[in-house]
């Protein structure tokens, strides 16, 4: 009962951190951050398993961080405000061609982040991007601004 008890702590207790450390994209997380994610499940594991290494333990802990997923999912399904909270929003960091400082900064982004997957797009300038939202999954979203001109 005790490793049933501790993957479902631990599991919430990562779902709060992750949410509080912010959303990346893996395709643009730093080495630290992978790092980070890798030292925070290596910790949690030993918190889960304890001294019982044996098979059935690891089972339980992994039905039971399986079923709080399904807990999870099925929330966010029934529940808006709870989606919000454990995934997010979109959340909109340029417009018109100009900077939202203050949502960049609370998510932790930089303006080279941001250029970058623009660079991809193969926009070169912020006075080219309309509109940049950073997804519910991290990713980044570039969109051009129309051609004036008719082009």
């Amino acid at each position: 009962m005790a490793t049933i008890l501790r993957a479902a702590i631990a599991y919430w207790a990562l779902l709060f951190t992750l949410r509080v450390i912010g959303r990346r994209a893996v395709n643009q997380m730093t080495p630290f951050e992978f790092i980070l994610l890798f030292l925070i499940g290596g910790m949690t594991i030993q918190a889960i398993v304890y001294d019982d290494r044996s098979l059935t333990n690891a089972l339980l802990a992994v039905v039971t961080i399986a079923l709080n997923h399904v807990l999870v999912a099925w929330l966010k399904e029934k529940y808006v405000t709870f989606r919000k909270l454990a995934d997010g929003t979109p959340i909109i960091i340029v417009e018109n061609g100009h900077w939202h400082r203050h949502r960049m900064s609370r998510m932790r982004l930089q303006q080279q982040d941001v250029m970058s997957v623009a660079r991809q797009g193969g926009i070169y300038h912020l006075d080219e991007i309309a509109t940049a939202v950073v997804e519910r999954n991290g990713a980044i979203s570039i969109y051009k601004q129309r051609d004036t001109d008719g082009q």
